[in-house]
């Protein structure tokens, strides 16, 4: 699934203001495994927040989602999307629609339930807070679980889930690779610590403690 989902349009990253970052496909698949085995994706309903070029979302087309709605905020990476919505399509019968919208800013109206969120949203190291409004969004969506690529090093998303009733725990960590895309950038590129968190339900908890 890794070497499908590198085979799509790349995202542009043209907008440094909406942080835009690759999640390349080795990190996409290996996060949509770890969904699978937790929440099963086969007949679920899939909405992917802050989509970029759709890697996540059409991923989940890969192991069985039967319904895939992306939202994008910029109007390129939208168009990236279609057209990988496109490919995903010749191989798949998967329901999968796309909007161009900015989360917090635009109103947008949802036709039914979503079962799985995912998103990657901006981290706010450009604009402080930047997530928020993708957060707010989806915990407001009453969806069975949740799931954010988030900074190991944020503080604030355990609270702000329990504020909408939901928990959370750590599904893993990884190292987020960050390339030179924009013109403060000085490295090629750095690495950064990110972790992945499932936020659900009270009292539906999958992954064992400690």
């Amino acid at each position: 699934m890794a070497i499908e989902l590198s085979k799509l349009e790349p995202h542009p990253c043209n907008s440094a203001e909406l942080e835009q970052y690759v999640t390349e496909g080795d990190l996409a698949a290996f996060w949509l495994l770890a969904i699978d085995q937790l929440d099963d994706l086969r007949h679920k309903s899939v909405l992917d927040l802050g989509s970029g070029n759709g890697v996540l979302g059409l991923g989940t087309a890969y192991l069985g989602a039967s319904e895939i709605l992306l939202i994008e905020a910029d109007p390129i990476a939208h168009e990236v999307s279609k057209n990988n919505i496109a490919k995903v399509n010749e191989k798949f019968e998967t329901k999968i629609n796309s909007i161009n919208a900015m989360i917090g800013i635009d109103e947008i109206e949802l036709t039914r339930k979503y079962d799985i969120i995912i998103m990657n949203p901006p981290w706010g190291f450009q604009t402080e807070k930047a997530d928020r409004p993708l957060l707010e969004f989806s915990f407001k969506l009453d969806a069975d679980s949740i799931y954010v690529l988030h900074s190991a090093k944020e503080k604030h998303l355990q609270a702000m889930a329990k504020d909408f009733g939901y928990e959370g725990e750590i599904v893993f960590e990884t190292n987020f690779r960050l390339p030179a895309k924009y013109s403060h950038h000085v490295k090629k590129s750095t690495m950064t610590d990110a972790r992945c968190w499932r936020f659900h339900k009270t009292g539906d908890n999958k992954i064992m403690s400690d």
